[in-house]
């Protein structure tokens, strides 16, 4: 199996067309996984007492809509 440390080796050695190349991929990659972590935890209710806290918070008028 692949080490971070290869991967960082391997990644520090790509000439710069390949590296932009990897930079993308890698960017829409992580989006991608963020994406799905931040609708697990919609799913699974984690962030329902942060909302419930932004919601209470601007009927306080503590904040504004933008």
């Amino acid at each position: 199996m692949t080490t971070v440390h290869e991967i960082e080796k391997a990644v520090s050695a790509l000439p710069s067309n390949e590296l932009e190349q990897f930079r993308k991929w890698f960017d829409e990659f992580d989006a991608k996984v963020w994406d799905k972590q931040f609708e697990s935890d919609v799913r699974s209710g984690k962030l329902d007492q942060a909302a419930e806290n932004a919601l209470a918070d601007f009927d306080k008028g503590k904040a504004k809509e933008l």
